[in-house]
């Protein structure tokens, strides 16, 4: 007896076929425009924090925090660090150095916030506009450009596959950093924009050997981020591979650079001391920058990673210790692992490099959140592991159902991050 095709799957079967060729002239178009991919991305994640933020502001925010009865999407862009920045931009820094009137301790102040972003701001807020329009408009493009920055880097890289699929994996990359549950502060006056446009500017430059302008964007680090030494740790990476690239083509080392690169090595320290320094010479206090951090809870004297494990073990014990240290053997299995592997070289110093870094400078704090948003590699090893490849080729046929699912799990992300951190409750203070 003959078989009768199944009705169904033979009218369902071109729908499918349509459907995919339908999503593969989408990733096409998307591959064959990639700035106006990101453009998009950009724009569509802006709208995404906004409308979390209008949510936090309307059902989440105690009017306690904000001092009327009606918070509104307006007061979340005056809160927590973004009045630390307003006081610098409009009455600048205090001196004397402000102390505890009681102990005679040195205690809160501007101080401990570098220069860059809020003078930045100030050129808006000396034409009239309010404080909060003027960082938010220095904000969303110094923002848009630090993703672009970023898709550029991971297009960089060395791998032997072809370089249509690593534009693929770059792209999917680029975007999903968008997606980062905390950039949403990209929309508020901090200092993460511009921080991520130096960073990343600096590392593009040194991976296209354009080090003179490496090193003018390492002093602008100096007076914006406090994370020279990591930064200088990939480039001392990126020299490494050099010198052996070289040695092994049995070319002459460093030829035709040695002047700026001692220039670039010269700016990583001049960029780590500039703002204690400077901070030192204006308050007449060598130690001031210091004590000010200290007066914000950092405790260097502590010992690197110190903190962090001492708070796992007091908040869970053995179990909390354990969990932390397998946080972190994780993620540096991922860097150094097949979905790292497709990275630039000094991607993967910086990625390698920062987080560390972080962990042993800084207390446990819920900015961690935000501070990780500098860790811009976390996106590509993210997305390499959503599309199961570690160089665009082999990916699964699913991969855009696996990146969608990912981008959604994000976007969650954004609204707890939003609800949790960027609201204010004066007895219950998380700051973002």
């Amino acid at each position: 007896m003959a078989l009768r095709p199944d009705p169904g799957r033979a009218a369902g079967e071109p729908g499918r076929l349509r459907g995919t060729a339908g999503r593969d002239a989408l990733v096409a178009r998307a591959l064959a425009r990639p700035v106006k991919t990101i453009v998009l991305v950009y724009v569509l994640t802006r709208l995404l924090a906004l409308a979390a933020m209008w949510a936090a502001a309307t059902w989440v925010q105690n009017p306690a925090g904000v001092g009327h009865l009606n918070p509104t999407v307006a007061d979340l862009f005056g809160l927590w660090d973004a009045q630390w920045y307003r006081r610098i931009a409009e009455g600048g820094y205090p001196v004397p150095l402000p102390v505890d009137p009681q102990t005679g301790i040195i205690t809160y102040s501007a101080w401990a916030f570098y220069p860059a972003f809020p003078l930045l701001v100030r050129a808006g807020t000396a034409i009239g506009l309010p404080f909060p329009v003027a960082g938010l408009l220095v904000n969303l493009p110094l923002g848009l450009l630090g993703a672009l920055i970023v898709w550029r880097i991971f297009g960089l890289a060395t791998h032997a596959a072809p370089q249509a699929h690593r534009d693929r994996l770059a792209l999917v990359a680029a975007c999903l950093w968008c997606f980062y549950p905390a950039t949403g502060v990209l929309l508020i006056p901090y200092s993460e924009a511009l921080a991520l446009v130096v960073i990343a500017g600096t590392l593009f430059l040194v991976m296209r050997r354009s080090y003179w302008l490496a090193a003018l964007t390492l002093l602008g680090l100096g007076y914006t981020r406090a994370v020279a030494p990591a930064l200088g740790l990939a480039i001392l990476v990126h020299l490494v591979a050099r010198a052996r690239d070289e040695r092994r083509s049995g070319t002459r080392l460093f030829a035709g650079d040695r002047c700026a690169l001692i220039v670039l090595t010269v700016s990583v320290a001049v960029s780590a001391l500039a703002w204690p320094a400077t901070v030192g010479m204006l308050t007449g206090r060598p130690s001031a920058f210091f004590d000010v951090q200290k007066a914000w809870g950092q405790e260097p004297q502590n010992g690197p990673f110190v903190l962090w494990l001492a708070w796992a073990w007091e908040a869970r014990g053995v179990f909390g210790v354990a969990l932390i240290v397998g946080i972190v053997a994780a993620y540096l299995a991922l860097v150094a692992g097949r979905h790292g592997q497709w990275l630039p070289l000094e991607v993967r110093a910086w990625a390698l490099a920062y987080p560390l870094y972080l962990l042993a400078v800084v207390r446990p704090i819920t900015s961690m959140w935000r501070f990780l948003l500098l860790d811009f590699p976390a996106a590509a090893l993210v997305a390499s592991v959503a599309m199961r490849t570690s160089a665009g080729e082999r990916i699964v046929p699913h991969w855009r159902r696996r990146v969608a699912l990912v981008a959604l799990a994000l976007c969650a992300g954004m609204a707890w991050w939003t609800v949790a951190f960027l609201t204010y409750v004066p007895w219950a203070a998380t700051p973002p």
